[in-house]
């Protein structure tokens, strides 16, 4: 199978202890609120990126997690090893302080390894307007970088003068990146409950350590995602932190309901969502919810029910059976392709990206109108459409509206809505001769104005 990551853009990676406000200037930076920003310290955890621009000069911000000083977060080693295997990918380094601390030995460790990169590093003075930091900037020269840029992330103060500074620093960007950039991606949200190994399954598609795996449930607190090429294929693959019910979330506290905010704005965004499920415990009213969400906002689904390994040697029946009562438990996805996949293994795992790219296909595909209003003819002269009235209803013409996903729009002589049922056969026969798979359909019903009633 052809595979492999696309390196986008130069990259500029923001590194510093915990709590010092690199999240909050990555968001400043991007325009954007991909980054989670709270009080507490070590909120961020895996390395998460997003597209930049300065000047007409575009490249790659990489956050990372707080890598060095104290933590009490279980999962720090884990952190600190994702935030240095990409700072092995950088051209840039932005090194951020907070100057109403002043140096600590923390930021002498950073400095130390930083030393050894190869690459160009940014001293970052950050938190300089409030009264604390006045006069302290002058300390961090002892760390021997230069320039020392003194900026306010919160306010915006000096956040241009140093992207001046970074797109100084970046490698020369040739003609390929513009036609990179004109690359037609598709976004792909991994989305599920904490702990079904949503992130395990981004690193087994990108075939690297990308997201941070732990057997604690909320490991993954930001939306992380790389790009990935597949077949000539560019997806965009975003893994979500898991979604617990209402009011679990709003019991645990701020941390979590941001990270599920982020998550849920990611599936707004995604072209497809794939819902992964735990095969041990099956699927869950969660997992409906979640599903429904997806659905709502037009995603094209891929069901995956993952950890399949643990299922081996329970035979055909268990496998026909544990789907008929996923299907019963979403009934509404009845049109979404189930996968029994091993994240931990591979085991069937190639087949996701397949499956995604079919969706996507199927998602953006145009029916055209000729063909569609002899297969419109062709149905419902085999079953003839009724109004809620009871009056005979004939679909004079049909077009299709849109895309992302299908829409249709049928024009009648009598009736502006047809019962449940039918719309249901209308859907189906529409998804069955297109080969609309994994996508949700709309579709509206219009009386054309003029018609005799």
């Amino acid at each position: 199978m052809s595979q492999k990551r696309v390196s986008a853009a130069p990259a500029v990676v923001l590194v510093g202890r915990p709590n010092v406000g690199k999240s909050t200037l990555f968001n400043r930076i991007t325009n954007s609120r991909r980054s989670i920003v709270t009080a507490i310290a070590g909120t961020t955890r895996d390395v998460i990126s997003q597209p930049a621009e300065w000047q007409g000069v575009t490249f790659t911000l990489v956050d990372t997690g707080g890598m060095f000083g104290a933590s009490e977060d279980p999962l720090h080693e884990l952190v600190v090893v994702a935030g240095r295997r990409a700072l092995e990918l950088a051209d840039v380094v932005v090194f951020v302080v907070d100057g109403r601390d002043g140096l600590v030995p923390s930021d002498q460790e950073i400095a130390e390894h930083l030393r050894t990169l190869s690459v160009p590093v940014l001293l970052t003075v950050n938190k300089t307007d409030d009264k604390r930091a006045r006069g302290r900037a002058g300390e961090f020269y002892r760390l021997g970088f230069e320039p020392v840029v003194e900026i306010a992330a919160e306010h915006a103060t000096g956040v241009g003068d140093l992207l001046d500074e970074v797109i100084a620093r970046l490698p020369a960007q040739g003609d390929g990146d513009s036609e990179r950039d004109s690359v037609q991606e598709t976004a792909v949200a991994i989305v599920g409950r904490p702990n079904v190994g949503k992130s395990s399954l981004l690193n087994r598609l990108l075939r690297e350590e990308r997201s941070i795996v732990s057997a604690t449930p909320g490991t993954t607190r930001d939306t992380v995602d790389a790009v990935l090429n597949w077949h000539h294929r560019t997806f965009r693959i975003v893994d979500t932190a898991g979604i617990r019910r209402a009011g679990r979330v709003a019991r645990s506290g701020q941390l979590e309901s941001l990270s599920v905010i982020v998550a849920r704005r990611a599936i707004e965004k995604a072209d497809v969502a794939v819902l992964v499920i735990d095969s041990n415990g099956g699927a869950t009213d969660q997992d409906a919810t979640i599903a429904g969400e997806a659905e709502k906002a037009g995603c094209g689904i891929v069901i995956v029910a993952n950890k399949w390994d643990l299922m081996k040697g329970r035979g055909h029946d268990f496998s026909k059976g544990f789907d008929d009562k996923l299907r019963q438990q979403t009934k509404f996805l009845d049109y979404a392709p189930i996968l029994h996949i091993s994240a931990l293994t591979g085991e069937r795992a190639p087949k996701v990206l397949e499956t995604i790219d079919r969706v996507a296909e199927a998602r953006m595909k145009r029916v055209p109108t000729a063909e569609l209003n002899r297969f419109m003819q062709t149905i419902t002269s085999e079953h003839p459409p009724v109004s809620p009235g009871r009056r005979r209803v004939r679909i004079l013409y049909a077009t299709q509206r849109g895309v992302a996903p299908p829409a249709f729009v049928l024009f009648t002589n009598v009736a502006t809505e047809f019962h449940f049922s039918y719309q249901r056969y209308l859907v189906n026969r529409l998804r069955e001769e297109f080969a609309l798979v994994g996508t949700p359909i709309r579709l509206q019903i219009r009386r054309r104005e003029g018609s005799k009633r």
